[in-house]
């Protein structure tokens, strides 16, 4: 792999590496680390809007809606109609929820690992920097 001195790359090839890393503990629930967040910030919100759902996350409508479609097939969201008709709420099934369970054990294997990897004070400094980054939003 070439160094590079540009940070987009940078973040990018690490948004990857440990992307593959959840990724791969996450296989054996049958998601992502994209779906596990996505599931969880439908836990975390209690049946939200899809409008609220894509604030939370920072991601559009249309893509939401793609992800929410290949969960819905999984089984693990219901869609339903809102209060009117051009709002629709999200709901986790009873299989997205024991989905998050199960998926939940992996995903602290994958943290744990990262901290073992680069120490817990790496850790938070990087969550921290992170959480800045994210601010450019």
């Amino acid at each position: 792999m070439l160094s590079t001195e540009c940070l987009c790359t940078q973040l990018r090839r690490a948004s990857r590496g440990v992307s593959k890393l959840y990724d791969d503990a996450l296989s054996a629930v049958g998601i992502n680390v994209a779906q596990y967040s996505l599931l969880k910030h439908l836990q975390r919100l209690q049946q939200p809007s899809i409008s609220e759902l894509a604030d939370a996350l920072g991601l559009d409508r249309s893509t939401l809606g793609r992800n929410l479609r290949v969960l819905e097939t999984k089984g693990l969201v219901v869609m339903q109609e809102g209060a009117d008709q051009r709002n629709r709420i999200v709901l986790l099934s009873a299989q997205g929820e024991q989905a998050i369970i199960q998926a939940f054990v992996a995903w602290q294997g994958v943290q744990q690992l990262i901290v073992q990897r680069i120490g817990a004070e790496q850790v938070e400094t990087l969550a921290n920097l992170l959480t800045e980054l994210q601010a450019f939003d």
